[in-house]
């Protein structure tokens, strides 16, 4: 099952894309500490297929997806 988010994220000069913070479906906002991980993969739980980013926020690892500008982590 997905969670479908908003996302700030920064545009880099060489395309690539960084994910800054999260928006929640309650309006909270959540800034991502740190970016793990960032590649190409399947959403195993929730379908889908894009890049995946292995971020930290408030000490917490998670998965955010990006498929084609829909941002979603899975629940």
């Amino acid at each position: 099952m997905k969670i479908d988010l908003r996302v700030n994220a920064q545009f880099d000069l060489d395309g690539s894309i960084r994910p800054t913070s999260i928006i929640w479906e309650d309006g909270r906002v959540f800034e991502i500490d740190r970016i793990l991980d960032i590649r190409r993969a399947a959403s195993l739980k929730a379908g889908g297929l894009g890049i995946r980013y292995i971020c930290r926020i408030r000490g917490k690892t998670v998965k955010l997806f990006n498929d084609e500008g829909h941002w979603f982590m899975e629940k």
